[in-house]
């Protein structure tokens, strides 16, 4: 009985010593880690000084401009077109409207939700 109690102790300091082994490499990594971002932070430039801060442009500042855009026509054929045939090779471009009014939805349409009907009215 002595010999398996013994197998056991033995056992379990194995166990301590291989967790105390992984610790101390979890700590070497971190500390790895640490030396390695701060090499990589001196390195990088440093912030700008106020002179190199971006300035308002000469005429003030920009405004927004509003407009309705509409897209472009696809090109009609027989075949169907894939994206890579398409002008802009699928990205659809577009191009100013000719109205300067936001389209609203009419009273009592669908809208953007549900069939169109009462709702909550």
């Amino acid at each position: 009985m002595n010999a398996s109690w013994m197998d056991i102790a033995a056992g379990r300091g194995g166990l301590g010593v291989g967790l105390a082994v992984a610790g101390v490499v979890v700590v070497a990594v971190l500390m790895g880690a640490f030396w390695l971002g701060v090499r990589v932070k001196r390195r990088e430039p440093p912030p700008p000084v106020p002179e190199e801060q971006p300035r308002m442009p000469e005429g003030g500042p920009v405004r927004e401009v509003m407009e309705n855009r509409e897209p472009d026509e696809v090109p009609r054929g027989r075949q169907r077109l894939t994206p890579h045939q398409l002008p802009g090779h699928g990205n659809a471009g577009t191009r100013t409207g000719p109205s300067k009014e936001r389209p609203r939805w009419d009273e009592g349409s669908s809208g953007s939700f549900g069939s169109g009907g009462p709702g909550g009215r």
